[in-house]
């Protein structure tokens, strides 16, 4: 029997940037999938979650559409396996988790590595993490039909304790970076909507596209290829959608490493204030926040945060805030009340905190 888990994440900052060859500064979070997996000579792998009533059986030669709903994230990873030419064993697995679906802190990619990492380990294969991340989004992308970028699955394999990882996309590297707010008297709340979303509804892809369609006017491969011309090299783009959905991704390139910067000089000011102008960037530039993500997100600043923004995908999920460790209650209270003043469910509001990675 092997048993393995996964963090979900939490994104800092860098939205919408991976598939665009840019950079993001995810951390892993305590919350975590685990996966329980006994294997045997069967073609089958049955797979029984604590968040379902009965057991999904997917065929080791499964392919995409023959599995949907939660079930199609592990079918996904066991025919991305496949079909990069690894034998898979079947078996049983049980799957539980602490990481909430739909707030953005990527449930899938927590399962998508921990299922990986039992039936790599039970099968022997040595495979590094970038190649592990692949094999996770392409599992992600082609199996369940979901276009992310690198992120996640990057986020959850290379996570370390008191520590931010600065992921280059355009080579696809991962530095380390010390982030420990808390030893500075800054805590890192997590704000949860409750409002969920799904990146299969159309919205994810759109903003996709509409990056691809700016970068292929401009003649280049990707947004990053322009990135050292900064905006100005928009003015060629005709499309004002187009051109906003290029904008928020140069100057969100910009505020990671700027936010690197910040963090190392332990100015968490200046963090905060990177956090309000990412959060601006989402809403007015890529349109991916809500009316209730920005209401959390303009309480708690109004309430003491030194910032927040949203973090994920976008339309629903969760708010991120720095917030000086004296005003977390307040803050906290503050949003609650406006949120339910509002008319919306009362948000979950918990201190988080950089947290190690799969194993």
């Amino acid at each position: 029997m092997i048993t393995y888990s996964a963090p979900g994440r939490v994104n800092l900052i860098g939205e919408h940037t991976d598939y665009n060859g840019g950079f993001a500064l995810p951390i892993a979070l305590p919350q975590r999938t685990h996966v329980t997996f006994t294997p045997d000579d069967a073609d089958t792998l049955t797979v029984l979650s604590d968040r379902a009533d009965t057991p999904v059986t997917i065929a080791l030669d499964t392919s995409p559409g023959r599995i949907h709903g939660w079930g199609a994230y592990v079918a996904g990873v066991v025919w991305a396996l496949r079909d990069s030419g690894f034998a898979v064993p079947g078996g049983s697995m049980t799957i539980s988790s602490d990481v909430p679906i739909g707030s953005g802190l990527s449930s899938s990619a927590a399962l998508e590595c921990a299922v990986l990492g039992a039936l790599s380990t039970a099968a022997g294969l040595q495979l590094d993490r970038i190649d592990q991340a692949r094999i996770g989004q392409r599992a992600e992308n082609d199996y369940v039909g979901a276009p992310t970028g690198l992120l996640d699955q990057l986020s959850s394999l290379f996570g370390e304790v008191s520590h931010a990882l600065l992921i280059d996309f355009r080579d696809v590297t991962v530095h380390p970076t010390p982030f420990d707010p808390d030893a500075s008297g800054v805590t890192l709340l997590l704000l949860d909507s409750g409002q969920r979303h799904g990146h299969v509804d159309g919205e994810y892809a759109a903003r996709r596209a509409s990056c691809e369609r700016a970068a292929a006017e401009m003649g280049v491969a990707s947004l990053r290829d322009v990135q050292h011309r900064g905006v100005e090299a928009l003015s060629a783009l005709h499309d004002p959608v187009d051109a906003r959905r290029a904008r928020h991704v140069l100057t969100e390139n910009d505020r990671v490493l700027d936010f690197v910067a910040a963090c190392a000089e332990l100015d968490f000011a200046a963090a905060g204030a990177l956090f309000n102008s990412s959060h601006a960037s989402m809403r007015d530039d890529f349109e991916i926040t809500t009316e209730h993500i920005d209401l959390i997100a303009d309480s708690a600043v109004a309430a003491g945060a030194l910032g927040a923004r949203m973090t994920g995908g976008g339309f629903g999920g969760c708010v991120i805030a720095l917030v000086p460790t004296q005003l977390t209650l307040k803050v906290g209270d503050a949003v609650r009340a406006a949120v339910t003043d509002a008319g919306y469910a009362e948000p979950e509001v918990s201190r988080v905190y950089a947290a190690a990675g799969a194993g």
